[in-house]
């Protein structure tokens, strides 16, 4: 994937909505982007390609259980509940079919060398997800040394990454963390509700 060192003319970002660690947001209007900057976290963007019905969330997971049965131990629940989120808003502003997906992911980088590869975990977890759930990624931009500005119109799907300089790495993996572990805490007092979630 090529990717410019800034916004090409033709993508007009018109009004710019950030969606930061744990946000799912959905939207059909033309003139709306969603921007967010992803270290380790991953960015799914999922839009229904017969609707123009488009949104993208922002996720963690920051740590990994060793069990056979839930690789991921409890802050799987999490991604888990991001995607699944974000796919059902999709569907439900949409046509509710499947098949009409079109998913893009991004981020999972290693920003911080002293760290576990907490980035690498998230990728391998989206990349499962997804394979389990019979989708097919269209594009992505996972993986590398370095934290990336993601932008994307969720109506005509169109996606603009801009790879970030390095001394912006420490601040980034900081705040994720620190993001992540709140996030953890929660899961731990008040779970997930599954019942919530209406599976497609």
């Amino acid at each position: 994937m090529v990717l410019p060192s800034s916004l090409p003319p033709e993508f007009d970002r018109g009004v710019v909505t950030t969606v930061h660690q744990g946000d799912c947001l959905v939207s059909a209007e033309t003139d709306l982007t969603y921007s967010t900057v992803l270290g380790s976290c991953i960015s799914a963007c999922i839009r229904d390609v017969v609707a123009n019905v488009g949104g993208m969330n922002h996720f963690l997971l920051a740590e990994q259980s060793g069990s056979a049965k839930d690789r991921y131990g409890a802050s799987a629940r999490y991604g888990a509940f991001a995607m699944e989120q974000l796919i059902n808003k999709v569907l439900t502003r949409g046509t509710g079919k499947k098949s009409n997906l079109e998913i893009k992911v991004f981020g999972g980088g290693k920003i911080n060398a002293a760290l576990d590869d907490v980035g690498a975990k998230n990728i391998d977890f989206v990349r499962e997800f997804l394979a389990a759930e019979g989708y097919i990624l269209a594009k992505e931009d996972m993986g590398g040394n370095y934290a990336r500005r993601v932008m994307f119109k969720p109506a005509s799907g169109r996606a603009f990454i801009k790879r970030l300089d390095n001394t912006a790495n420490a601040s980034i993996a900081k705040e994720e963390l620190a993001v992540a572990a709140t996030r953890r805490q929660a899961l731990v007092t008040k779970p997930v509700v599954e019942d919530d979630i209406e599976l497609f």
